[in-house]
């Protein structure tokens, strides 16, 4: 059987449909409600109702040191001007890294809402924090590209892959591999 037809078939009968997509959507997945719900539209399935709990007013991304958001830039600043409560943030931020190493880049995504509510997600560090961690060094090179630092080996990039492997868009250790 057509699963499109299939699909087709359930919704033609149905009397209410849902539409959702994952935290945090991304273009694509905002694009596919957008799409279905005019879809739903044309097939004269009225009565749309909106379902999100809260209205979103924006999304702020930003690194925060792991244990160390503090109200000063870059956090005060970027949070202030969403309307978050800063140190709310902090502290439920610096509670959720309690357990990670003490300045760890955290990249953060931000959800705020218009009632100055907000929740936010944590991704793991980024890959050049692996690196340098896996070859034991402060700082990369002043020159990439041009000035090299270090020596990575097949089996530090496998094991970085496997660490990020969670924030990777692959199915493989290979491809995660050919990424970091």
């Amino acid at each position: 059987m057509n699963a499109l037809v299939d699909i087709s078939k359930i919704i033609s009968n149905s009397n209410k449909v849902g539409i959702t997509y994952h935290v945090s959507p991304d273009g694509d997945a905002v694009g596919s409600a957008l799409a279905l719900l005019n879809g739903l539209k044309h097939l004269n399935k009225n009565g749309v109702k909106k379902m999100a709990k809260k209205e979103v007013k924006g999304i702020v991304k930003l690194v925060v040191p792991a244990k160390q958001a503090n109200p000063a830039p870059p956090i005060g600043p970027a949070l202030g001007a969403a309307g978050v409560n800063i140190a709310e943030f902090c502290k439920q931020f610096n509670d959720k890294t309690a357990d990670k190493e003490p300045g760890m880049p955290i990249p953060c995504i931000i959800t705020v809402y218009t009632d100055r509510s907000f929740e936010f997600i944590m991704k793991l560090p980024p890959v050049s924090y692996y690196i340098k961690k896996a070859l034991k060094l402060k700082i990369g090179s002043h020159k990439p590209g041009r000035e090299f630092v270090g020596t990575i080996t097949k089996a530090q990039i496998e094991e970085i892959a496997k660490n990020k492997m969670p924030d990777l868009n692959c199915s493989t250790i290979e491809s995660a591999m050919n990424i970091v």
